[in-house]
């Protein structure tokens, strides 16, 4: 992952594109530009201990990294925060040489206006600092492991998505439309959801097409349009069950597993689910499944692509009574499958594991 670290002479005003979860700068780095977003949203937050701090999402039209220029209390010009890309950025970044030749050419009472209202919210920040420093301290140096999202907190989320767009959600060809003004209402105005886990959840549905995300009358991408309002509530209900039990007993559906998965709903109209009488070696033992999925043709997909990926690796299926024993016959590889509870059980699969992926890259940032 790069950093937002630069020199003098690397500096220059022109536009850059961000990847998701890519760096802008960190806390800390030499500041001697500004940004302007031109598409996406961009994540500051600031490093405490084992976490993070959460500040702010800005958007397009919106500003970064100018309170740096105004620093003329030798502190350098340092970035005070962290920001990072919450999906795909095009931003304009502006050099400080560049805005300062522009500042000069301002008439010096707008330039006292603008210098007074920088100091004031100079003033600001440090005391919310101050503030967050002594409601933070579960960020400390002895905080566990950092989660930045919590399944309680994914569960707020989806709870207020399946309301809101239940209640306010107009039909929009396939799917359910909502302006973001609307959910804003709800999740900051009366439920209080941080803005970034709120954004980091919509792009996580965007990128597994449950949702999109297109303009609105104005021509800004506010206009919300989700494909299955059930599917969020059907993942709400599993996150509740979850979290009441034990560790051991969790879903635990590896990287692999969910690839074999995909794979096998891909192949299921040509390759359906048969009946197999007498497959099991043991006539005594009970049956718990009645159907077979033939595994060949999958795995010769993934041997074709030099995918290193084997039956072996359904096993985590077991657990959520998705996937029985493997068998082999005539040199065909057998699986006991429910492929119904299978296909029920993708789209939530796919969801936690992506949550599990975003706290992941969270942490190596």
């Amino acid at each position: 992952m790069t950093t937002g670290t630069q020199t003098t002479a690397q500096v220059k005003s022109g536009i850059r594109s961000l990847k998701t979860g890519e760096i802008l700068f960190n806390d800390g780095d030499n500041a001697e530009s500004l940004f302007i977003i031109q598409k996406g949203q961009i994540r500051l937050f600031k490093p405490k201990g084992k976490g993070f701090i959460e500040l702010a999402v800005l958007r397009t039209g919106e500003v970064i990294g100018e309170m740096a220029f105004f620093d003329d209390d030798g502190s350098g010009k340092k970035r005070s925060c962290s920001a990072s890309a919450i999906s795909g950025v095009d931003i304009v970044e502006i050099s400080f040489l560049a805005f300062g030749k522009t500042m000069l050419s301002l008439n010096p009472w707008f330039k006292t206006i603008i210098n007074t209202l920088a100091a004031r919210l100079r003033k600001a920040n440090s005391r919310i600092k101050e503030l967050e420093d002594n409601a933070t301290a579960s960020y400390g140096k002895n905080a566990g492991t950092y989660e930045f999202m919590k399944p309680i907190e994914v569960m707020r989320i989806l709870g207020t998505l399946f309301l809101v767009f239940k209640a306010h959600g107009d039909v929009k060809g396939q799917a359910l439309a909502v302006n973001r003004r609307t959910l804003t209402l709800y999740t900051a105005d009366m439920y209080q959801i941080m803005e970034v886990k709120l954004e980091s959840i919509l792009n996580l549905l965007v990128s597994l097409n449950l949702m999109e995300i297109v303009d609105d009358e104005d021509k800004v991408p506010n206009l919300l349009l989700l494909k299955n309002v059930e599917l969020i509530k059907q993942i709400f209900i599993f996150y509740n069950t979850e979290r009441h039990l034990v560790d051991n007993k969790k879903m635990r559906i590896s990287d692999k597993c969910e690839l074999i998965i995909s794979k096998m709903l891909e192949k299921l109209p040509s390759n359906p689910v048969i009946d197999i009488p007498n497959l099991r070696n043991s006539a005594d033992e009970p049956a718990k499944f009645t159907k077979y999925y033939i595994l060949n043709p999958v795995i010769d997909d993934f041997k074709l692509k030099s995918i290193p990926l084997n039956p072996d690796h359904l096993d985590d299926g077991k657990s959520i009574g998705i996937f029985g024993e493997l068998m082999m016959e005539d040199g065909k590889i057998f699986i006991e499958a429910d492929m119904p509870k299978v296909q029920k059980m993708y789209p939530i699969i796919r969801f936690m594991n992506a949550v599990k992926k975003s706290n992941v890259e969270k942490q190596k940032e």
